[in-house]
């Protein structure tokens, strides 16, 4: 596979998971990719919200992160490791951001979980913190594009921050402009309907 251009990466897109995506790890699962390239994907599971508070495993990051403050599944890969994911409002401008943070896409960055949570306080709009990642080897992620696996659609600040995870692929398959805001109302279990 010849090196992606900057155009066909997906880096900072959401993969939507179809419902007819039969992996339990990814039911009804929005994911941001965090990093897609010929090497492979990384992302994060933006709406799978355990109910282990922040500040009971990561000292000083539980006052920013944003409700519920909770540690999120980021995925079925590495559990035992954490990533933060934050909003810098004005990050999406080409200047670089703060000490700590790296943008992934417009406003939206990694943040070092190693260094002070004070550093970063100030410049922060929200954080998530994510145990684990979900993560695709080289054309693993576009094969399961071609099955039909996932929707590839935009991100938007606020996806990595909703305050309702629980209804965020409804509402970010809604807001499509296309026959994908249809997919909104597929029935959770469609033998019952």
């Amino acid at each position: 596979m010849s090196a992606m251009t900057e155009v066909s990466s997906l880096t900072g897109r959401l993969l939507v998971a179809t419902p007819a995506l039969a992996d339990p790890n990814f039911d009804r699962a929005v994911v941001l990719l965090l990093d897609h390239d010929e090497e492979g994907s990384l992302g994060v599971v933006l709406n799978r919200p355990t109910p282990v508070g922040v500040g009971d495993i990561l000292e000083g990051w539980g006052d920013l992160a944003v409700e519920p403050g909770v540690v999120f599944q980021g995925g079925p890969v590495s559990l035992d490791s954490a990533l933060g994911v934050a909003v810098v409002p004005g990050g999406a401008s080409g200047e670089t951001g703060p000490l700590g943070w790296r943008r992934v896409h417009g406003a939206i960055g990694l943040v070092d979980l190693e260094a002070p949570p004070e550093l970063l306080a100030s410049a922060l709009g929200s954080l998530r913190i994510f145990a684990g990642y979900a993560g695709w080897g080289p054309g693993q992620l576009e094969d399961e594009l071609v099955d039909g696996a996932w929707y590839v659609v935009e991100s938007e600040p606020g996806d990595v921050s909703s305050p309702s995870p629980e209804r965020l692929w409804r509402e970010v398959l809604r807001r499509q402009r296309s026959e994908l805001a249809m997919v909104a109302t597929y029935p959770d279990d469609p033998s019952l309907n």
